[in-house]
């Protein structure tokens, strides 16, 4: 199928869709989930108590079985929440960035710093954009080497988490910009290319992480005389790829796994 193995391109969907590697427990503010977490993974931190003398942090059994229970303001007990993870040495890289906490109706309940949202298994967005060249070559990135996660991988044009201050269109302004130094405006036939839904364990918190991404991703054109360069560090290089070399780059692994999954969509579609 448009030059994919097919054992190759089942494998990587597997993988997209990863269980977590233990047991997680229901992680709730007040009345919502909002993530998971391994069941004693909460027992090596602790929350003062809540101005009337409730725990803030509690493990408690409900009738469809045990949760972890953060009490309180939603937005001050997460960001308490993350920086005793902090402190105990299970937060990832700390970035300053608030992500968006959301329900599983996808009303927010609050935000929380980037660095704690895999070890509490807290659903992220994030946006893609991948750029072709008149010629139909496709502009990669190839990941900074001193990146946490897939360093030196290639990736698509830009790949970027929605903050909590973004709608999806300005993350994708903001990051093609920050990544890729192109604005927005200079680009070529824009265009939604899909979706997508990650869920598999990382190694964020010591081992106790589990990914839930849900990925928007766009098409555009880059026109000829422009090129881009990385304003932010996070990116190596930007290459012109045929579509040949990607598929070979691709199922050689050497592509970070949502890039692999979003230029497979794309490959393959009438004219891809």
């Amino acid at each position: 199928m448009n030059g994919f193995a097919p054992e190759w391109l089942a494998a990587l969907r597997a993988d997209s869709r990863q269980t977590p590697l233990r047991p997680r427990l229901p992680l709730l503010a007040g009345d919502a989930v909002i993530g998971s977490v391994e069941p004693d993974l909460l027992n090596r931190i602790e929350l003062p108590p809540l101005p009337d003398g409730r725990k803030q942090l509690s493990k408690e059994e409900r009738p469809e079985g045990a949760a972890w229970h953060l009490r309180g303001e939603a937005m001050a007990g997460l960001n308490a929440l993350a920086l005793a993870l902090r402190e105990a040495g299970l937060a990832h890289a700390w970035r300053d960035e608030q992500l968006a906490v959301t329900d599983p109706q996808g009303r927010r309940v609050g935000t929380v710093e980037r660095a704690v949202v895999r070890v509490l298994g807290i659903a992220t967005h994030a946006v893609h954009l991948v750029g072709q060249a008149e010629d139909g070559r496709f502009w990669v990135q190839q990941r900074a080497l001193s990146k946490a996660n897939d360093p030196g991988l290639w990736d698509t044009l830009m790949g970027g988490m929605v903050s909590s201050a973004d709608t999806l269109a300005s993350a994708l302004e903001r990051e093609t910009w920050e990544e890729a130094g192109l604005k927005f405006d200079a680009l070529q036939n824009i265009i939604r290319g899909g979706h997508l839904d990650i869920r598999r364990p990382c190694a964020d918190g010591q081992g106790t992480g589990y990914v839930v991404e849900h990925i928007d991703w766009y098409h555009c054109t880059v026109p000829d005389g422009l090129e881009p360069l990385n304003q932010d560090g996070e990116v190596e290089r930007f290459v012109l790829m045929d579509r040949n070399e990607v598929l070979q780059k691709m199922q050689q692994n050497e592509f970070t796994a949502e890039a692999a999954l979003i230029h497979a969509a794309l490959l393959a579609l009438p004219g891809g």
